[in-house]
């Protein structure tokens, strides 16, 4: 699979999830069925708590779709500039901008018009002026160098064909002892190549998952110090049994070989002042 298939492939089902969240027919995450193949499975329910479900737009909540609640973990201070990398329908990027206030700023990147424009009409409701949505692809970041204090990003990362390219802007715009503080799925040790080659589990941000040891690797190749990875959740077949039959995979025949090693985790990293 080629890198530009992936991505079409992810912008072809994020764009529908928008599109159903917009429309009011159905939800990107809990039990409801999607379009979009990934709701409810365990790795994109029950991330936010009820304070931080209202503190946005219903419709910004819907359109979640990822791994982890990063904002909540990564100890946001007022007048801090953040970038959240596949800002989706823009959650992480409202509850950003409230945690910095009214002299920081939270920008969103996507590379979804229908997602842009979801997120955007989520801005306009929350009434948070500290905020902008810029379109693009993660990796080319169309910011200057040394320009946030912090990168979040949600399950995204994931879906990247060129992860190093990634981790690379990632570093370029951060400032001089800026933090990265992203939510992501990590897998223990091997993978069944069932999962590997399945379309719907790479836009479920399975089958494009890095191991720990690998994700450690790419930030020291890209730059950063520091760097710590956090398992959040640790998923079993049986959590994910009608996510993987709905993908054609035989959940019973892949549990020896899946079972704990698929998991959320929150990975930090600084780039260093020097």
């Amino acid at each position: 699979m080629t890198e530009q298939s992936i991505t079409d492939i992810v912008r072809e089902k994020y764009g529908n999830a928008a599109r159903l969240v917009a429309t009011g027919k159905t939800s990107c995450c809990g039990t409801a069925p999607s379009a979009s193949g990934l709701s409810g499975d365990p790795i994109t329910s029950n991330l936010y708590g009820i304070s931080e479900k209202a503190e946005v737009p219903e419709q910004a909540f819907l359109a979640s779709l990822g791994c982890g609640n990063p904002t909540a973990l990564a100890k946001l201070e007022a007048g801090e500039v953040v970038l959240d990398l596949g800002s989706g329908g823009g959650i992480d990027v409202l509850l950003s901008a409230r945690r910095v206030g009214p002299t920081g700023k939270a920008y969103g990147l996507d590379m979804t018009d229908e997602m842009l424009e979801l997120a955007r009409k989520n801005q306009r409701e929350s009434g948070l002026e500290n905020v902008e949505f810029l379109k693009g692809q993660i990796e080319d970041i169309p910011l200057p160098n040394d320009t946030v204090d912090v990168i979040v990003s949600n399950c995204v990362i994931n879906l990247s064909a060129d992860k190093d390219r990634v981790l690379r802007e990632a570093f370029r715009v951060l400032k001089p002892g800026g933090r990265f503080a992203v939510s992501d799925v990590v897998v223990a040790g091997d993978v069944p190549e069932a999962i590997r080659k399945s379309v719907l589990l790479w836009v479920g941000c399975v089958a494009g998952a890095l191991s720990e040891e690998e994700y450690r690797g790419k930030l020291a190749a890209a730059g950063f110090a520091d760097i710590t990875v956090e398992p959040t959740r640790i998923y079993s077949v049986s959590d994910a049994r009608e996510f993987l039959l709905s993908a054609g995979i035989d959940a019973d025949a892949i549990a020896p070989e899946v079972d704990g090693k698929i998991r959320s985790a929150f990975i930090r990293a600084v780039k260093p002042r020097a």
